[in-house]
């Protein structure tokens, strides 16, 4: 390495995600074993310009990996975005003595990650988001607790619409991406999955599966709807008026975001948290860590960025058939 690393920071950026705490838990101890500082960063990027920056000793991250949430908190920055804010975070690292930083979150996170890197910070980012929309992964921390959290309230969800014979629409997060509500499609026995990667917005095909299933006997009928689509309660509304069945809208929102995390969220947080800063202290920068074929493994930011990643084919298809 040109510079010898001495301190790193370490923040979350962008929305909140279980698992996050046992990431910079992951980050602090590991850096701390191998003869580092570390600085923790509040509140994202914002809080690096406003240098919310404290010193963090492993008691810090005591009794923090069962916890939902991020105790660094997070923020969206629109200043950081702009090359003066990107300066400005660069000259209050180096001010600080930070080294390189971890950055914990998803996509916009990472490009701010990169803007450090090219200014001079060593910067590694860490998959940090429910929606599982990283390209360059298999695995995004949070979306396994965020899936089950969803899971539990469809299965409650579903039992009153059987005891009502009601039709409902879960609206399930995921921003622009589908994987929460395939998983739960599949996992709930959904007998409808709507994924912005698919939907045709074919709504006359959803009124016509509802009045079939209910000719056969069906006492329920459960749609997963993603948040890429939204718009649950008019669909409802709509649906209702057609099929002269009670239809009503759930929408699970921000509760997907908290509870404690699972043990997968736990585990894979705290290796790559942990990975993150080995791969700092092998000199590496402007890499996003991620999970391949059974493997943690790391990826130019850049090229993370330009991958693309989709619904699965074979996946679609079976939720389909499960649902006849």
């Amino acid at each position: 390495m040109a510079k010898e690393l001495k301190t790193i920071g370490v923040l979350t950026s962008g929305g909140d995600a279980p698992g996050m705490n046992a990431a910079i838990r992951g980050v602090v101890r590991t850096a701390i074993a191998r003869g580092l500082k570390v600085k923790g960063i509040k509140k994202g990027y914002q809080g690096l310009l406003n240098e919310e920056i404290i010193d963090m000793e492993t008691k810090h991250v005591s009794d923090i990996i069962q916890r939902g949430g991020t105790i660094l908190g997070t923020a969206r920055s629109m200043e950081f975005k702009t090359a003066e804010g990107q300066e400005k975070g660069a000259e209050i690292c180096r001010k600080h003595g930070i080294d390189g930083v971890v950055v914990i979150g998803g996509d916009g996170s990472y490009r701010g990650a990169q803007k450090l890197s090219q200014l001079g910070i060593n910067t590694i980012g860490i998959p940090g988001t429910i929606d599982l929309d990283i390209s360059c992964t298999e695995y995004t921390i949070g979306f396994d607790t965020a899936v089950n959290t969803a899971m539990q309230a469809i299965d409650k969800v579903k039992d009153t619409s059987s005891s009502h014979e009601r039709c409902s629409i879960i609206e399930v997060m995921g921003r622009n991406a589908g994987y929460i509500a395939l998983w739960c499609g599949i996992a709930n026995g959904a007998e409808d999955i709507l994924l912005p990667e698919r939907y045709d917005y074919n709504e006359q095909n959803i009124i016509n599966n509802i009045i079939s299933n209910r000719k056969r006997g069906k006492t329920h009928h459960i749609i997963i709807n993603a948040e890429g689509i939204g718009h649950s309660t008019s669909m409802a509304r709509r649906i209702e008026a057609a099929t002269g069945i009670e239809t009503r809208a759930t929408i699970l929102g921000y509760m997907q975001r908290g509870g404690c995390p699972t043990a997968r969220d736990r585990y894979y947080a705290s290796i790559m948290g942990s990975y993150a800063v080995d791969i700092l202290l092998q000199g590496k920068t402007n890499r996003v860590v991620g999970y391949q074929h059974g493997e943690f493994v790391d990826f130019d930011i850049e090229e993370a960025l330009q991958m693309n990643k989709g619904i699965d084919e074979y996946e679609f298809e079976v939720s389909k058939v499960l649902a006849i």
